[in-house]
């Protein structure tokens, strides 16, 4: 199967790709470069908007804006005319120590969001990341809901909204982890391995979830986005032309396109010239 790219985009670190159906037209942000992009279907036009702090994950707002995980906390944002992107704290988080921000996050099948924070300096290895959940309305800081994680990523829930699945992607985990979850409570419990990605090409990276409840993982560092199916076993895995793939998202008119993003790194990347870009598959599902 032939990745298309759709945007040579040069993300730094691309990630949380979110279909608009109403607009027919994918967002998704670039953290370190602090911006919200968005590419339109129809005429594959494509524009930003900058953000004051570094967005790392959005959702959509059931007012017609986004809401989205930055630095400091769970912000309402609203795109502006100017390319500016206007924000608003909805509520803050209080880091586990300083230079931290949030990650890899969506809402849960209820519409609460949920994301996870990280130490940005990577190679220090520390567990120092945690799971945060954000309810319409809600007023109170933000609270750990689980905690231990390097860099928590992988978030999905299966279909009936009764699973959830969550991932550290640091080189010294790279393990999926599946959860119960209490619909009614927003609780998730009874953790098991799910997927132990050592064993498999490239560390967890973002997740999505298709309608046969199959649970798709970006294979960061392997150009691969694997699917795994819900016993756990790896079903099939798709290759795009860079090595880090960042996160994956369904979308397109039917819902049975495949979006992923992807990291453009330092040095030298002749070998993969479209690092960064945003790239559309076909896999055959919804």
């Amino acid at each position: 199967m032939t990745a298309e790219l759709i945007l040579d985009a040069r993300n730094a670190t691309g990630e949380s790709p979110v279909w608009n159906t109403a607009e027919q037209a994918l967002y998704w942000v670039d953290i370190p470069a602090k911006r919200l992009h968005r590419w339109n279907l129809a005429d594959g036009h494509s524009q930003s908007w900058e953000a004051p702090q570094m967005l790392a994950c959005i959702a959509r707002s059931s007012d017609g804006n986004w809401i989205g995980g930055m630095e400091s906390g769970v912000f309402a944002l609203t795109p502006q005319d100017d390319g500016i992107l206007s924000t608003r704290l909805l509520s803050s988080v209080e880091h586990a120590q300083p230079g931290m921000r949030f990650n890899d996050g969506r809402c849960d099948r209820q519409g609460r969001f949920w994301a996870g924070t990280m130490l940005m300096d990577m190679s220090a290895g520390a567990q120092v990341g945690a799971m945060y959940r954000y309810s319409a309305g809600q007023e109170a800081p933000l609270t750990p809901q689980i905690d231990g994680f390097i860099v928590p990523n992988g978030l999905a829930f299966s279909p009936d909204g009764r699973t959830m699945y969550l991932s550290d992607s640091h080189p010294d985990v790279q393990k999926i982890w599946a959860f119960e979850y209490d619909i009614d409570t927003a609780t998730p419990h009874s953790r098991r391995l799910f997927v132990d990605m050592t064993q498999h090409p490239g560390r967890p990276d973002g997740a999505a979830v298709d309608a046969e409840g199959c649970y798709w993982i970006c294979g960061n560092d392997a150009g691969q986005i694997h699917r795994f199916t819900p016993d756990g076993t790896l079903d099939r895995s798709l290759t795009v032309p860079v090595k880090k793939p960042a996160m994956c998202a369904f979308g397109g008119p039917n819902l049975d396109t495949l979006f992923v993003t992807s990291i453009r790194p330092a040095g030298d990347i002749r070998d993969q010239p479209l690092a960064g870009g945003i790239f559309a598959l076909n896999p055959g599902v919804k």
